[in-house]
């Protein structure tokens, strides 16, 4: 895909979980925009430094953080604002899950489902907390959240990943009501992506979920990352909604 690399020019952007499949699709197309973005890995600082060096343009930076750590949050929100000069966008890519039958009721487990919760929707509003200074001094801010058809379909790799990405939808809403208008929020919705996330499902499952959605094929993390790019420059109008980016899969 080619960009005018002047629809983003002078805009910062921060993407949580950036060296991920769908993150790093994100920062790639965001960069291509003629954005500057800080990648954010969780742990990993010099893969993120690296990545950040691969990007299109210049002023890119890598980070590390633990999302679900408040202050180290806090630690990044102030990193960004010093070497950065603050953000303009925030995305979150960052998540967790793990494939459990939602009928083995026992198998989820009160520590994986507080991890799911813990990373999926409170480290989002930690993250939103820590940047909203940045983001409405601006005047222009957006918050884009990476959630999933599981949040209203209630199908997906376990029932607290279902629960965690319906709080964050709602999150979101409330957040876009109280965050106005300085700051937007939106959240991209997508079905099952064509990535490594979700732990133990393999190719097979793939094509499977691919031949009984309407469109014949999985999202692919361009897809997702054309949608995070389209609510920072062309839905201008939009906040508290979630735009569904899954091949009709949810039909």
């Amino acid at each position: 895909m080619s960009l005018d690399a002047k629809l983003l020019a002078n805009k910062t952007a921060v993407v949580l979980g950036g060296t991920g499949g769908i993150g790093l699709a994100v920062a790639q197309l965001i960069a291509e925009a003629g954005a500057a973005v800080a990648v954010v890995a969780s742990r990993d600082l010099t893969k993120a430094q690296r990545l950040a060096v691969s990007l299109v343009g210049k002023g890119h930076h890598g980070y590390a953080s633990r999302i679900e750590n408040a202050g180290e949050l806090a630690a990044l929100a102030q990193a960004v604002q010093i070497n950065m000069g603050g953000a303009d966008i925030l995305v979150n890519c960052a998540g967790f899950t793990r494939a459990i039958p939602h009928a083995d009721l026992d198998a989820l487990d009160d520590e994986t489902f507080d991890r799911i919760l813990a990373v999926n929707t409170r480290a989002a509003f930690s993250a939103i907390r820590a940047f909203a200074p940045q983001l409405r001094v601006r005047g222009d801010g957006l918050v884009v959240q990476l959630s999933s058809i599981a949040a209203t379909t209630a199908v997906g790799s376990c029932v607290a990943y279902c629960a965690a990405k319906a709080g964050m939808d709602v999150m979101g809403m409330a957040l876009a009501r109280v965050l106005a208008p300085e700051i937007r929020v939106l959240s991209v919705s997508p079905g099952v992506v064509d990535t490594d996330f979700v732990p133990g499902r393999d190719h097979g499952a793939r094509e499977k979920t691919a031949a009984t959605t309407p469109l014949k094929r999985l999202c692919t993390p361009q897809d997702v990352a054309a949608t995070v790019l389209a609510c920072a420059t062309t839905l201008r109008f939009s906040t508290g909604s979630v735009i569904q980016v899954d091949g009709g899969r949810h039909l």
